[in-house]
């Protein structure tokens, strides 16, 4: 990728020659952001200290811990009338989920409210032997900040906290906008409260707009608004074909093992070309930006010698096209492989859903390919299964123009319009719970960020520039009458 030194060091300096109309107060907001960043960058490698897990086999005090420091951070702030850390219960039942932070500060004078969203939760780290530096000891190397939840997403958190912070001073605290702040705490452990969080908040969380920082951008010089977003379906399925494992040497070449039974399945969902072949998934026709082949190559690290798969557009294919993936494997490992005919097998199966499609009706297509596909009358069985539907931006609305005027201006570059093969399946869920509001996904990732992966990192030059993009987005929005 190609990098402008000069550029990242001063992301406010392609800003402010070249836009003459800036108001004085946009100049001190650009300021603002400048002198507070290095502050900002020492907080996040305090907040990446935290090994804030959310999934159920990790120390929930942790996310607790994590909880606790964002909520100082928006307090520090000055501006919210209120903060707090609550938590909502998971379905039905009562066992409540993570710890969300919410920050309230009430609009005035006919001006609009704005609902920063981010989470404060990671992922597991994996092996420490995978990384370059320890995942919960934050490391600058060169423009890149190294560690677990760098840039996903504790780099939205900070975002929000220094767009904030640097907003406030230059308006001494006093101004119109609404400001609602809400950081959750198992986004990366299925939002499993979140739909009930929203019932138990919605006057609080009200909002005319709201900005989702989890996200990325095209590169490192270019911001992106994202517009699409695919759809998931995951669950475990599990293929049995014997009562107990039997030698393979007696009994190999007529009983049907399980493995046998789950690769021959498995290879089904997918043609010759790698493009999912299940009956009932369907696909998005819609303009992608260009993407060469050699570009997926570099982003995506694919071996010398190993083809793309699918057909298409390669940006359409990831967009606005379905995938399966299978993400892991319950079976002996090699080492500990005994000549058995396997009884049960289990994988867990990840796919992505076009826009356009439900996720309801996507499991339902897959949950019928499995069953019909099944081979030698093996047993199938469906479980543990997470759905969340696509999402589309409906980029007629003013806070479109406003947000994407705002990236011009930190980044010195127009706004790239995107979609996202990823999910971020709660936004289904504020869609339906304040169907009026704007919704705008941003984020402070590059595609070299790594996210969910070993040496995750966080470019520093972009985080720089998102900073400074949702602090002239405040800006914008409190002169809107």
């Amino acid at each position: 990728m190609t990098q402008n030194p000069e550029h990242e060091e001063n992301p406010a300096a392609a800003t402010s020659g070249s836009h003459s109309g800036s108001t004085a107060r946009q100049a001190a907001v650009t300021e603002a952001v400048g002198a507070g960043i290095p502050n900002a960058i020492a907080q996040l490698a305090d907040l990446v200290r935290i090994p804030s897990v959310s999934w159920s086999a990790f120390d929930p005090a942790d996310v607790q811990a994590s909880a606790e420091r964002v909520a100082a951070l928006l307090t520090g702030t000055g501006v919210f009338d209120s903060v707090s850390i609550a938590r909502a219960p998971i379905g039905e039942s009562d066992t409540l989920g993570q710890p969300a932070v919410l920050a309230t500060r009430a609009a005035r004078n006919g001006r609009p409210t704005v609902l920063l969203y981010a989470h404060h939760d990671v992922q597991p780290p994996g092996r420490d032997a995978d990384w370059e530096t320890l995942p919960f000891e934050p490391t600058v190397k060169g423009d890149r900040l190294y560690g677990r939840g760098a840039a996903d997403d504790k780099a939205g958190v900070m975002a929000h906290v220094a767009a904030v912070r640097a907003f406030a001073e230059v308006t001494g605290g006093d101004f119109d906008l609404g400001l609602v702040a809400f950081i959750e705490g198992e986004e990366e452990f299925g939002s499993r409260s979140f739909s009930n969080f929203l019932q138990q908040n919605r006057d609080a969380l009200a909002a005319d707009v709201i900005v989702v920082a989890d996200s990325d951008n095209w590169d490192v010089n270019t911001p992106s608004l994202t517009v699409a977003l695919r759809g998931n379906v995951t669950f475990r399925l599990t293929v049995s074909t014997l009562a107990h494992a039997s030698h393979s040497g007696m009994f190999g070449g007529a009983a049907p093992d399980a493995m046998l039974a789950m690769v021959r399945l498995l290879d089904t969902l997918w043609d010759a070309e790698g493009s999912v072949a299940v009956a009932g998934l369907t696909s998005t026709d819609a303009a992608t930006p260009e993407y060469s082949e050699e570009k997926l190559r570099e982003e995506a690290a694919l071996l010398d010698g190993v083809r793309p798969i699918g057909t298409g557009e390669v940006l359409g294919r990831m967009w606005f096209k379905p995938s399966v993936t299978v993400t892991g494997i319950d079976a002996p490992s090699v080492d500990n492989a005994s000549n058995t005919l396997l009884p049960s097998v289990s994988v867990r199966i990840s796919a992505r859903i076009a826009p356009g499609q439900t996720a309801a009706d996507a499991f339902a297509a897959l949950e019928r390919h499995v069953r019909e596909h099944a081979p030698f009358g093996a047993v199938i069985e469906v479980t543990e299964v997470d759905m969340g539907d696509p999402f589309l931006v409906d980029t007629s609305g003013w806070a479109v123009g406003e947000v994407t005027a705002a990236m011009h201006e930190a980044w010195g570059v127009p706004a790239v319009e995107v979609g996202i093969g990823g999910s971020i399946p709660f936004i289904a869920d504020l869609v339906r719970v304040f169907p009026e509001a704007q919704i705008l996904v941003t984020g402070v990732e590059d595609p070299d960020s790594r996210a969910h992966s070993p040496n995750e990192s966080l470019h520093l030059g972009v985080f720089k520039r998102a900073v400074l993009s949702e602090a002239l987005f405040l800006e914008r929005l409190d002169r809107r009458g």
